[in-house]
């Protein structure tokens, strides 16, 4: 079961009374206990969460380490620091992991700080809100709910800013008033108003100071920080099952997980469909590894439209390959007695893997013309095409300073105006930004939304290593340019665990799909899909263009057109709104 928590900050009772305010009585039937106080404020935890009291210098909840894996079971591992941002300050250097950080504001006992983990796949939420009687910071919404402190309301607002941005991650859920404390944030609640403060910023990794200009190091360094990280996580979990796609990031975490102490399944997926089959990579890995490989087959009667979904989940988030995946996942962990799933997701957004010049333009702005040169070599070389073509992208990169968000307005009601973006605290770049930096970032803040699409992350924990603190910090020292070498990108990870995976795993180049099965599933079942979007609630409050929906249903789908893929994405906001209605 997941770790669960209520911080409430209750202005309306006096200091130190906060544990026995009403929202606080009304809980102890869900098997939160009081476990820290703090002026107006406290915190409540289930038995099994691990928290870690540190009196006046704050509380942990979650799972904490030292960044050479040890774990951190209790404040005397910890120094005694002489103030709440020097505690925080150390944490955020020196340890990582799943975490909130809990801290009182000195001074001021109706004021309280919450910090939370720079993970992007951080196994403990974090959602707040903000209402005239108090506040609560939480892991589940329902507990604010059955406290009393939130009733659930669909934010169409956030709705349409999700239909026409798909792919920018903010803070804002899809229920009116409920925010998501972002990874490396601080939230400062007081009396009635909040603010935020970016504590952990993955620009300060870019620095030019902090630039590895050693290929051999920054290799050394990534496999260090991968190895310590699977290690830990896998160490904790004991019994676990990897999601082996045969793809180079998951392979990485497979060889890891070889070397840990845990029980370790390994499973792959294919489809009956093109691209969709890897198979011939995940064996070599399993072979290599001298393990036994379990497969499954992802069917088309696996995938849904309409589902239950979570209560806990307040953003749509999963759409029907997700659903259908994670059934299927589900079950092999069941097989498996496993404990907790570790994925090779986020490999892209650390390892470097863009598909533009900017590598080359970042190259001539930072290093020279001679790297310069040498990094539109690399990236000819690996996209089949000539040194003019890239040169010349790569000098619109460097002569464009911004980066733009478009917005999609394919099968939106036109009568919807596309708001302006609502764009992640990271994305607002400093003036010198390179752009290669800028969207190896932003690809790092979309990457935080991909916990939300695993419905077994309720149930078990999802590890996905690539996307801890250590990890993207090793990596974003990386210059974008470094990925790319001798014709392959993610170059320095391939270098580094080179002599853990198979030959044909480091040379590969293709990369796995499941297109060809959603074209396949649209194909099947797009009159079942119109029809699930045409009378449903988007369509009702203004959002969706049912006409369009009909034209695209009565368009022969044709190779290369991919415009199907955007009704997948409408399923899932679909099914998430519809199914609002049937909580409390």
């Amino acid at each position: 079961m997941r770790y669960a928590y209520l911080v409430l900050v209750d202005w309306r009772v006096q200091a130190g009374q906060a544990e026995y305010s009403e929202p606080a009585m009304r809980l102890k039937s869900s098997g939160l206990r009081p476990r820290w106080q703090a002026g107006a404020s406290s915190v409540l935890a289930s038995v099994d969460t691990p928290v870690i009291d540190m009196s006046r210098g704050g509380l942990i909840i979650g799972d904490l380490y030292f960044r050479d894996g040890q774990r951190i079971v209790g404040a005397g591992l910890l120094p005694t620091l002489s103030s709440v941002s020097a505690v925080r300050d150390y944490i955020l250097s020196n340890c990582w992991g799943d975490y909130i950080l809990v801290q009182p504001v000195p001074g001021d006992q109706r004021a309280l700080t919450v910090t939370r983990s720079p993970s992007h796949a951080c196994e403990l939420p974090c959602l707040y809100t903000l209402n005239v009687s108090g506040s609560f910071v939480t892991s589940d919404v329902t507990l604010g709910i059955r406290a009393g402190l939130y009733q659930r309301r669909v934010d169409y607002e956030s709705i349409a800013h999700r239909l026409i941005y798909p792919n920018l991650k903010t803070s804002r859920t899809a229920l009116s008033g409920i925010s998501e404390l972002l990874p490396g944030l601080t939230l400062h609640l007081c009396d009635v108003s909040t603010s935020l403060a970016i504590h952990w910023d993955p620009w300060n990794f870019v620095r030019p100071d902090m630039r590895y200009e050693d290929r051999n190091e920054a290799g050394s360094a990534i496999r260090s920080s991968v190895e310590t990280v699977v290690k830990s996580l896998a160490d904790l979990d004991q019994l676990t099952l990897l999601e082996l796609s045969g793809g180079l990031d998951s392979s990485i975490i497979g060889a890891c997980l070889k070397r840990s102490s845990a029980r370790v399944s390994y499973t792959t997926m294919m489809a009956p469909v093109p691209g969709a089959d890897e198979r011939e990579y995940a064996a070599a890995v399993a072979s290599m590894l001298g393990v036994e490989l379990l497969e499954t087959e992802l069917g088309f009667d696996d995938a849904a439209f309409d589902f239950p979904l979570p209560q806990e989940l307040v953003s749509p988030s999963v759409g029907p390959l997700q659903y259908a995946v994670d059934r299927l996942l589900q079950s092999s962990a069941a097989r498996c007695e496993a404990n907790s799933f570790f994925s090779g997701a986020g490999g892209d957004a650390v390892f470097g893997y863009l598909t533009s010049a900017a590598p080359a333009a970042d190259a001539f702005m930072a290093a020279g013309v001679s790297t310069g040169l040498r990094s539109i070599v690399d990236l000819s070389t690996f996209h089949q095409c000539t040194y003019w073509k890239v040169g010349r992208f790569a000098l619109c990169k460097m002569l464009r300073n911004t980066q733009q968000y478009k917005a999609d307005l394919s099968m939106v009601s036109t009568q919807l105006r596309a708001p302006e973006p609502d764009l992640h605290p990271w994305l607002i770049h400093p003036p010198q930004a390179l752009p290669g930096d800028r969207q190896r970032i932003a690809d790092l803040s979309a990457a935080q939304a991909y916990k939300d699409t695993g419905l077994r992350s309720f149930v078990k924990p999802i590890r996905m290593p690539l996307l801890s603190q250590p990890v993207i910090e090793t990596c974003l020292r990386v210059p974008s340019w470094m990925w790319f070498h001798n014709g392959q990108n993610r170059a320095v990870a391939r270098q580094a665990f080179s002599d853990l995976l198979p030959q044909k795993i480091i040379a590969r180049k293709s990369k796995g799909t499941l297109t060809a099965y959603l074209g396949a599933l649209h194909r099947r079942r797009k009159h079942e899909i119109t029809d699930f979007l045409a009378d449903g609630q988007l369509q009702a409050h203004g959002l969706v263009d049912a006409d369009a929906l009909r034209r695209l249903e009565e368009r022969e789908q044709v190779r290369d057109d991919n415009s199907f893929m955007r009704l997948f994405q409408l399923c899932a906001l679909e099914n998430w709104v519809r199914q609002q209605s049937q909580y409390p």
